[in-house]
C-alpha cells in the first residue's frame, strides 16, 4: 500500500505541461480528422441535402461560403417530387404565395450586363456589388411546383397584345425585370425599342417598349398613388398645398385602357411624410377631407381602382393584377437618417411568417378586396400577394450599389433599402405573374374544350 510520503514524491515528478500538451495534441489530431472527413465527404453529403431552406436551416450554407464567390452547392431541381404541377388540374387549389426560398444554381434568369433595358440604379453587380447570392434564390410553393419562366412561351402568348404596369418606382422595378426576362429570348436586341425614342430614365412619366417581332408592347405608367394628385380646390385651407383625389384615377388612366394584362401597385408613397407633412391632403369631390387618415385615404383609393376596373375593363379579355406592398429593410434608421442594409448577403429564413397586420398597406389591400365580394369584377382581379414572401429578402436591395461603377458605392448614410437589385427578387414576382397568367390561359382552354351540359 502506497504511503503518504511515496504519493507526494510521485506527484512531484508529474509534469503538468506534458499532460496538457498531450491532451492538446490529441484534440488537434481529432479536429483535423473530423475536418478532413467533412471536406472529403462534402459532395456526397450535399447531394443528399434538400435545398429547400426551411426556417433555421441555413447553417450548412453560411459556414461554407465566401462573400466573393458562389457557394459550391448542387443546383436544386425546379420540380419537387410528389408535388402537383400548378398548371395542371392537381394544382388548382395551390396557394403559390405560401412557400419557401430555395437555393437554385440555375438562376438567375438573365444577367444585367446582357439587358440594356435597366436603370443604372438596379444594376448592382455592375455597380460593384461583390456577391451574387441574392440572384440564386427561387420561390418554391409548399404544395405545388411553379413553371420556370419561359420567355419564348410568354412572348408567343403576348403576340399582338399589350401589358401595362402602373404604379410607383417599385412597380417600375418589376416592369424592368419583366422586360429583361422577355428580352433574354430575343436574339436581335434592336427589334426591342421604345416607341417614342425615349431612353430608360427614372424621370419619364411613361415608357412603351415594343417587341417588334411579336407586335407586343410592355408599358409602364408612373402613378405612385394611382389617383390624381393636383392643386387644391378654391377655398381650401392655406396649409393645403396639394390634394390627392381619392375618388378619381390618375390622368394617365385613359392610356391604360385596352391592355390585355394590367399590373397595378401602390403603397410606398402612402405615408405621412409624402402626404400630410408636405401639405398634401385628401379630397373627395370638391371637398378636402382634413381629418381623413393616410390609411383611410389609401383604402378609398383602392376602392376607386376597383370601381374603375369594373367600369372600364372587360375582365373576359383582360387579366388584372394588383401587387401588394414590397417590404423595405432599413436597419438603424430609414431612408433619410442613416438606415442601412449593405451588409446583408443572405435571406432571413429564420424569421417567423408575419401577419397582415405587420404591414397596414397589405392589410388595407386585403380588407378592400374582401369587402368587394359582391363585385363580380373585383373577384376576378388577381392579388399578387408578394408581401410576406418578400419579407425575408433583406439581402436583395440596391443598398449602396445604385450608382454607376465610376462613381463608386453611395455613402453609407444614403442607402437604398427599398428598391431591388436586378436580376433579383422582382424576377420571382414575375414568375408568379407568369404562372397565374398561364393558369388562366389553360383554364380558358380547358373550359372551351369541355362539352357543355346541353351537349351531354
Amino acid at each position: 500500500m502506497m504511503t503518504h510520503m511515496e504519493f507526494l514524491k510521485k506527484f512531484k515528478r508529474i509534469n503538468p505541461f506534458e499532460s496538457s500538451l498531450g491532451v492538446l495534441g490529441f484534440f488537434l489530431v481529432a479536429l483535423c480528422f473530423i475536418g478532413c472527413f467533412f471536406f472529403l465527404d462534402y459532395r456526397a453529403v450535399s447531394r443528399r441535402l434538400r435545398t429547400r431552406a426551411l426556417p433555421g436551416s441555413l447553417a450548412w450554407l453560411g459556414s461554407e461560403v465566401s462573400p466573393l464567390s458562389s457557394p459550391a452547392l448542387p443546383s436544386s431541381e425546379t420540380v419537387v417530387d410528389g408535388l402537383p404541377e400548378f398548371l395542371e388540374e392537381g394544382g388548382d387549389g395551390c396557394n403559390v404565395f405560401d412557400g419557401d426560398w430555395v437555393w437554385d444554381e440555375s438562376y438567375p434568369l438573365y444577367q444585367s450586363q446582357n439587358c440594356s433595358l435597366l436603370d443604372v440604379g438596379f444594376r448592382c453587380a455592375e455597380n460593384g456589388r461583390p456577391d451574387s447570392f441574392y440572384t440564386k434564390w427561387r420561390w418554391q410553393p409548399k404544395h405545388c411546383n411553379l413553371p420556370r419562366f419561359d420567355a419564348k412561351v410568354m412572348l408567343e402568348k403576348l403576340r399582338n397584345r399589350r401589358v401595362v404596369f402602373v404604379g410607383d418606382s417599385i412597380g417600375r422595378n418589376q416592369w424592368e425585370s419583366f422586360l429583361c426576362i422577355l428580352s433574354s429570348a430575343v436574339s436581335n436586341k434592336s427589334s426591342i425599342y421604345e416607341v417614342n425614342g425615349s431612353p430608360i430614365t427614372k424621370h419619364t412619366g411613361f415608357l412603351v417598349f415594343k417587341f417588334r417581332d411579336f407586335n407586343c408592347t410592355i408599358e409602364y405608367y408612373r402613378a405612385p398613388f394611382l389617383v390624381v394628385q393636383g392643386r387644391p380646390p378654391p377655398g381650401a385651407p392655406k396649409n393645403v398645398k396639394l390634394t390627392l383625389r381619392v375618388d378619381k384615377m390618375d390622368w394617365s388612366s385613359k392610356q391604360w385602357r385596352g391592355a390585355d394584362v394590367m399590373v397595378f401597385n401602390t403603397g410606398h408613397w402612402w405615408n405621412y411624410e409624402k402626404t400630410i407633412r408636405g401639405g398634401c391632403y385628401f379630397q373627395e369631390g370638391k371637398k378636402v377631407k382634413m381629418e381623413m387618415s393616410v390609411n383611410d385615404a389609401y383604402k378609398r383609393s383602392l376602392k376607386t381602382l376597383l370601381d374603375w376596373v369594373a367600369s372600364h375593363v372587360n375582365m373576359r379579355e383582360t387579366q388584372v393584377f394588383f401587387r401588394t406592398y414590397s417590404p423595405v429593410h432599413f436597419r438603424g434608421g430609414d431612408w433619410k437618417n442613416g438606415g442601412s442594409c449593405h451588409l446583408e448577403t443572405l435571406p432571413d429564413l429564420s424569421s417567423l411568417p408575419a401577419s397582415p397586420e405587420t404591414w397596414p398597406h397589405m392589410k388595407a389591400s386585403i380588407d378592400v378586396l374582401s369587402g368587394q365580394s359582391n363585385n363580380s369584377q373585383a373577384m376576378k382581379l388577381d392579388l399578387l400577394n408578394v408581401t410576406v414572401m418578400t419579407y425575408p429578402r433583406k439581402d436583395g436591395h440596391a443598398s449602396v450599389y445604385y450608382q454607376a461603377l465610376g462613381l463608386g458605392p453611395a455613402p453609407l448614410h444614403r442607402q437604398d433599402c427599398s428598391h431591388w437589385c436586378l436580376p433579383g427578387v422582382p424576377d420571382s414576382w414575375n414568375e408568379l405573374l407568369y404562372a397565374l397568367f398561364l393558369k388562366r390561359e389553360s383554364m380558358h382552354t380547358r373550359n372551351s374544350t369541355e362539352p357543355s351540359a346541353a351537349q351531354v
